[in-house]
């Protein structure tokens, strides 16, 4: 056992000594070890509840003749982070939990692993620390916060943002706002819609890495204790099987996770992260391979913010395994593949078919291709990617005037000051990995539009990111970015740009003999950086290869 590291031979007394200063026993000695590594936190609502989570993983381990080590990460949380510096922090938290990870585990030689995150950053980066340990491994996550009720109607967090559009506008009421920042959460867990913490916990089951219902079951459910329990028992099987993360994530099973990830409709962040766990694993993966599975893959969900389908809708249906068994009936998933409780083929057998609603058939999609598209142009020669499925009919193809700003903060004033009219193409620059540094999520400056009722009359395009929260026609992930010479930083006011997410297309209609008189003249906005961001700004690359770190 790799934990004999530590506990094996007369000269590991010392080790031994410093493990029965903490309370282990001389029969404990001689079983497995296992680390728990939690994103517990009292910042975050979707973390406030893992102590519990991790008590009967700890049991569950304990059951089956484990011995349990629980350590934890940090963790932001996006929506708290959102629209001010503090969201700068939120992507590059991916690469600080997956090193510490690597750090913790290490230096405390164990010999399986159980990790529970649930929010957006902390699920891939727990992942890519699995691959990169490559030790008997599962995940349980908080799961899923329940949606709130405010004025009559289903709701989760986007709609708060956009209220605050709608309160701007003078669509609501003081009192409206208030009754949205007391119902919106209710509970504990990662937010209600198909945001990128719920579409991370998705993908993660899709791919083969957690317990069947671990994505959807209610964070505040019995059920999801039990599904804890279970999970530290089956990382026990794991370890007897010596089953890997490098026996599930190959090149086939990423394309059933892209495939679920078209299916159900998720957050774009999933893109960047899906790229970063391939690249972490050395399986060959690009942006160009995204769009190539979405354009095949149909969607059959379609979930909050895109409709008033929510997670627990999605769970009461039958949840990943029964939208994995209406893709497998369609020849677009392979069922062979394995995963933390055996065979793909065999954990959904048992699944219930669509309802028809819920979720949709084959046969009668919401649409024929995937919930993502990815573009490409003279504006993102190296991609972009947009939420197809929360964009409406008549903003697929739209062509517009370019309304430049060079950070979040002054087009997020422009909106809420009514500066920003309907046609009008938003672009939000120098937000990019490098250029934010960070790539902030851009939920306020989206769902302000969204209140204020321009979400179908104006289009949003940056080198940072969208929430998944998000909703509209709204482009991210644009590459390359502004600082690294990409053609989004010599757009000028008033500058036309065409967009054409059918035929995947993102132009600027800017002559090629102008654009390169622009480079020539072009001049970054200086950068103030200390620190991580600092550190991170140096070392990370493009967002179509994942935002991961130079190796």
């Amino acid at each position: 056992m790799r934990s004999d590291l530590i506990k094996q031979g007369p000269e590991r007394t010392p080790h031994r000594s410093l493990l029965k200063a903490l309370g282990i026993t001389d029969n404990e000695m001689k079983r497995p070890f296992v680390a728990v590594v939690s994103a517990k936190s009292d910042f975050v609502p979707g973390h406030m509840h893992l102590d519990k989570i991790s008590e009967n993983v700890k049991a569950g381990i304990r059951n089956a003749g484990g011995v349990p080590f629980e350590f934890h990460t940090i963790g932001v949380c996006d929506g708290i982070a959102m629209n001010h510096k503090g969201m700068k922090y939120s992507l590059c938290s991916r690469e600080l939990i997956c090193d510490s990870i690597e750090v913790m585990l290490t230096a405390h030689p164990v010999d399986a692993v159980v990790f529970i995150p649930n929010c957006d950053k902390i699920v891939p980066g727990m992942l890519m620390a699995a691959i990169k340990m490559n030790l008997p491994c599962i995940f349980v996550s908080g799961g899923p916060m329940s949606p709130g009720n405010v004025m009559g109607k289903k709701v989760g967090l986007s709609e708060v943002f956009e209220a605050v559009g709608a309160y701007a506008n003078g669509k609501l009421t003081e009192d409206n706002l208030k009754d949205f920042e007391n119902n919106a959460c209710p509970t504990c867990g990662s937010c209600s819609g198909m945001y990128t913490a719920n579409s991370m916990n998705c993908l993660t089951e899709a791919i083969g890495m957690s317990l069947p219902k671990n994505a959807t079951c209610s964070a505040v459910s019995s059920e999801r204790l039990r599904l804890a329990k279970e999970t530290g028992e089956q990382v026990m099987w794991l370890l007897e099987n010596d089953i890997r993360p490098s026996d599930i994530f190959t090149a086939d099973a990423f394309k059933n996770a892209l495939a679920c990830d078209m299916a159900l409709g998720c957050s774009s962040n999933t893109v960047l992260h899906l790229l970063a766990l391939a690249k972490t694993a050395k399986v060959d993966i690009s942006i160009a391979d995204v769009d190539v599975v979405s354009k095949k893959t149909p969607q059959i969900c379609k979930l909050n913010p895109a409709s008033q389908v929510f997670i627990e809708d999605l769970n009461n249906f039958g949840g990943i395994q029964a939208v994995l068994k209406e893709l497998d009936r369609g020849g677009y998933i392979k069922n062979d593949l394995q995963t933390v409780t055996g065979l793909q083929k065999e954990r959904m057998k048992d699944a219930r078919i669509p309802d028809g609603d819920i979720i949709h058939t084959i046969d009668n999609p919401i649409r024929k291709d995937g919930g993502i598209a990815v573009l490409f142009g003279n504006l993102a020669k190296d991609g972009a990617v947009v939420k197809q499925g929360a964009v409406d009919k008549e903003m697929m193809v739209h062509s517009g005037p370019a309304r430049v700003f060079d950070c979040e903060e002054d087009a997020s004033k422009a909106i809420l000051n009514g500066e920003i009219k309907e046609g009008d193409v938003v672009v939000i620059r120098f937000e990019g990995p490098k250029g934010g540094p960070g790539m902030r999520e851009m939920l306020a400056p989206t769902a302000t539009l969204a209140g204020m009722g321009l979400d179908k009359k104006v289009a949003l395009i940056t080198d940072g990111r969208f929430s998944g929260a998000t909703r509209g026609a709204s482009i991210g992930h644009v590459s390359p970015e502004a600082l690294a010479g990409g053609v989004i930083g010599l757009v000028e006011e008033g500058d036309i740009i065409s967009i054409d997410i059918p035929n995947r297309k993102l132009e600027l209609k800017v002559s090629d003999e102008v654009l390169q008189e622009r480079k020539n003249n072009f001049k970054a906005p200086k950068q103030e950086l200390s620190g991580y961001l600092k550190r991170y700004s140096k070392m990370v690359m493009s967002a179509s290869d994942g935002a991961v770190f130079e190796e």
